[in-house]
């Protein structure tokens, strides 16, 4: 009877509890080349949010409010917005319950919002995706770059559109910004980080591991999606350059985790 309860105790905490109890990861990452001026710049990332049959929009605003309380300069959506349907294969209608939650991810005058696309965004439909995000004012970075500016410093946030169904493009992304100014990339799939580092990129921000869902004390996640498996969570240095995965808030099938809890990452840059 006592294994029996205990199995149920973990049962009910991978499928309702661990799922729901998001939790913030605060990191500070110091670069060689960041302007004085960007020198406590405060990035909130949000990363898988899987709307679908495990995501609801009161879901995306808890991620949104905790995201909130830190005050940040900048909003990183690092893809996989969307999950097909209960009972449907991939597919337009997956893609359209991005609608009711992209007015949730906007933070208004209080920050920018910048987003890339996930492998699951293309899987159902990416055009459909990307435009109820914009629709609300949501930059997506599709193998472009955008500048930002502060007190006369400037860095670049650069995204690539998804690796795994084989759209990235770095060089084109690149092609806008100057090789000696400060590079932050948006790329879904963390592992994309062994080719970005031989590019003047000083940090990139991924998410697609989920973190394995399932992480096992002393042997970490028995299953990672390809890659998501040499950089699955936290933060790496990858030669000269380093990469931050999050491990998302949303999930897929099985829909559990276990000593993976969903996050919000705080991160606050330094020069150094």
């Amino acid at each position: 009877m006592g294994a029996f309860a205990a199995a149920a105790v973990a049962g009910a905490d991978t499928l309702y509890l661990e799922p729901r109890h998001l939790v913030v990861r605060r990191v500070e990452v110091r670069l060689k080349r960041l302007p004085e001026a960007f020198d406590g710049f405060r990035i909130a990332q949000i990363s898988d949010l899987h709307l679908g049959p495990y995501m609801s929009p009161a879901g995306v605003q808890r991620a949104v409010s905790l995201a909130l309380e830190f005050h940040p300069d900048l909003l990183a959506l690092t893809g996989d917005f969307v999950s097909h349907p209960w009972g449907q294969h991939s597919g337009k209608a997956g893609a359209r319950q991005v609608e009711p939650c992209a007015g949730i991810l906007t933070l208004g005058d209080k920050a920018p919002v910048i987003a890339v696309l996930g492998n699951h965004d293309h899987w159902n439909n990416a055009e459909i995706v990307e435009a109820g995000l914009k629709q609300h004012g949501i930059t997506v970075l599709r193998n472009t770059s955008v500048p930002l500016e502060r007190d006369g410093g400037k860095i670049w946030i650069a995204g690539i559109d998804d690796a795994v169904v084989r759209k990235a493009d770095l060089r084109q992304a690149l092609s806008r910004v100057p090789s000696n100014e400060a590079t932050i990339l948006l790329a879904h799939e963390p592992d994309f980080a062994d080719h970005a580092s031989s590019f003047p990129v000083d940090l990139q921000l991924s998410g697609h591991s989920h973190g394995g869902q399932v992480r096992i004390p002393g042997l970490g996640a028995p299953i990672l999606p390809a890659m998501a498996v040499r950089y699955p969570m936290g933060l790496y240095r990858v030669g000269e350059m380093q990469v931050y995965t999050n491990v998302g808030i949303g999930v897929i099938n099985p829909p559990v985790r276990f000593m993976c809890p969903p996050e919000v990452t705080w991160m606050t840059l330094a020069k150094g």
